[in-house]
């Protein structure tokens, strides 16, 4: 039985262009590894300035939820980091300036400013966030200088989405945030909170909270959360020390 074979230049270029596909594969399976992260956090940063646009129309209600949608964001961004392995100084650096323009400018909008005291604050809100990112680590696991300004805002949008956006509650909440943000001594997490089960199971119930539930219920769940994450911690060290 006679058989015909491809010429051996056919061949050579067919093995060449299977060989391109796979490494082209290649490449863009690296990029995407590489830079899912600072999607998130790009997306992150969107949601900032969408919900600074929102404030500014008195669309306050749109606003907080833009912020919550934004915390989630800024959770996954971590954890797709080092999943992957694709920490980077450009990454932190995004997500750093999404976090500012967030949880920093997003968030002081929700005071509503009318008034020079509450310019004032709103500014002070700001450096109290500006004043946190810049001294975020301590060096010591599971322990940081300064309350996370994404559980501050998380407290503050909740806060505003439960309560109609009462003004007294929310300048309250404020000057408490800024206090724990700012505070320069060991802020402690728990390890319990730190876990990895427990942080996708309540990270799985924020997401069908904004799904799924109506803003009181979306609300609670955000307040709960943040709450736990600001107080149970340092309460929990402090009977230990």
């Amino acid at each position: 039985m006679w058989t015909v074979s491809p010429p051996a230049g056919i061949s050579r270029r067919a093995k060449k262009l299977f060989a391109s596909e796979r490494a082209g594969r290649a490449r863009a399976l690296e990029l995407a590894r590489q830079h899912a992260a600072n999607a998130l956090s790009t997306a992150n940063l969107v949601m900032g300035l969408c919900s600074v646009l929102c404030s500014l129309n008195g669309r306050y209600d749109y606003s907080c939820w833009l912020l919550l949608v934004g915390f989630l964001l800024d959770l996954a961004d971590g954890a797709v980091a080092r999943r992957l392995d694709a920490c980077s100084a450009l990454g932190a650096k995004l997500d750093d300036f999404a976090d500012f323009t967030s949880f920093g400018l997003a968030t002081a909008l929700l005071l509503r400013t009318r008034g020079v005291l509450d310019g004032l604050l709103a500014v002070a809100y700001v450096l109290a966030v500006f004043a946190r990112l810049c001294f975020f680590s301590s060096g010591i696991p599971f322990t940081y200088r300064g309350l996370p300004c994404p559980y501050a805002s998380a407290l503050l949008a909740g806060t505003s989405l439960l309560t109609g956006g009462h003004l007294t509650l929310l300048r309250v909440a404020a000057a408490v945030m800024i206090l724990f943000m700012v505070d320069r001594g060991f802020y402690p997490h728990d390890k319990v909170l730190e876990s990895q089960l427990w942080k996708k199971a309540v990270y799985a119930g924020g997401v069908a909270a904004v799904l799924f539930s109506p803003s009181s219920v979306l609300s609670l769940y955000y307040l709960a959360w943040a709450a736990s994450y600001i107080f149970f911690p340092f309460a929990v060290w402090s009977c230990k020390v």
